[in-house]
């Protein structure tokens, strides 16, 4: 197990600059998620702790070790591949074992750490099967084994479960989190799923355009994102944006008025955008009149996407609501949940 350090790291193709001097501290046997949209970098800055990309600047540290001219094979990493890179004319016995082989180990050490990890995954019965003859749950396991017969410093996933099929991904998300309870070693995972972010991350970092955006625990991004990008990027279903400007009565948008908390009497007069996540309105018949738009029940709880004023809004119920669209629907936004960015830059106010 290893901490992982990046201290101003950079990487640029030609004049096109892609990871803009990211610093990132990631402690050991913490599980850490990149996150965020396609284009991002997290799978770039991913490639280059491993050692698959080159770095145009600063510092990638691994235990203590400054690793950036080391080959992938001495960095003492392990990475597990979106597309399981599993070899097909090899048993998963065989597919497990093969990066101890090639590094000399004698016959007894491969057999007996193989299937150590085949317990651990429980790949016990599939040891003599071919990839061909697996689910991609199965495949999925299998390069995981294959990343833990090596016992390395740092776990590195890229992307594992976007091949599977929803249910599927739910499963092995709870393998994976499960497996880092068992083994305790680093991890960076990278998805571009916040809802993979959310449920397994220590610490999930933000990143956008090449830059982190904000770092943190599942709730803290969730309580407190640091601006609107991560606001509107972490939770499911997305916060809601309202665009205003704060009046000694509240939010004023569209000639509704929005009551706020006391202290964002600070900002009176100033142009904002107001956030609400869906799960934080409230049906209320003394609340704000909103026209629906689309009601969607789902069982347990009904999804409700109305207007307000000018805004097209969401809600989130943990009831089921006899709605159809073109209703009028009472809301009330819980005061103490709201979140106030600047128009001007999206960074938060309070």
């Amino acid at each position: 197990m290893a901490e992982v350090t990046l201290t101003n790291t950079r990487k640029a193709y030609g004049n096109v600059n892609v990871i803009h001097g990211v610093d990132l501290d990631i402690e050991d046997g913490q599980f850490v998620v990149l996150v965020g949209p396609s284009g991002c970098g997290k799978s770039t800055l991913l490639r280059m702790v491993a050692g698959l990309e080159t770095i145009t600047g600063g510092e990638i540290s691994i235990g203590g070790k400054v690793v950036n001219n080391l080959d992938p094979k001495d960095r003492d990493i392990a990475m597990v591949f979106q597309n399981y890179a599993l070899y097909p004319h090899m048993t998963v016995a065989t597919n497990m074992g093969f990066s101890l082989e090639h590094r000399g180990g004698s016959k007894s050490e491969i057999a007996e750490r193989v299937h150590w990890a085949a317990g651990i995954l429980g790949l016990t019965p599939l040891l003599d099967r071919y990839p061909r003859q697996l689910s991609g749950g199965q495949r999925q396991r299998v390069a995981m084994g294959r990343a833990i017969v090596r016992s390395p410093q740092v776990f590195l996933f890229d992307e594992p479960l976007s091949n599977l099929d929803a249910k599927l991904r739910v499963v092995m998300r709870g393998e994976i989190k499960a497996l880092h309870e068992k083994l305790k070693t680093t991890m960076i995972y990278v998805t571009h799923d916040q809802i993979e972010a959310m449920t397994m991350a220590d610490k999930i970092v933000v990143l956008n355009g090449g830059r982190i955006e904000q770092a943190g625990t599942p709730l803290e991004l969730y309580d407190r994102p640091a601006n609107q990008f991560v606001a509107g990027f972490i939770g499911s279903p997305a916060m809601n944006f309202i665009p205003g400007k704060i009046r000694a009565e509240g939010l004023v948008t569209s000639d509704v008025v929005i009551p706020l908390p006391r202290s964002a009497q600070e900002h009176v007069g100033q142009d904002v955008v107001l956030g609400v996540r869906p799960e934080h309105l409230v049906a209320e018949e003394s609340g704000i009149a909103t026209l629906v738009t689309l009601v969607e029940p789902m069982g347990h709880e009904t999804q409700i996407s109305m207007m307000l004023g000018q805004t097209l809004i969401h809600g989130l119920f943990r009831e089921r609501l006899p709605l159809r669209p073109g209703s009028i629907f009472h809301v009330r936004l819980t005061t103490d949940k709201l979140h106030i960015f600047s128009a001007a830059d999206g960074h938060r106010l309070m």
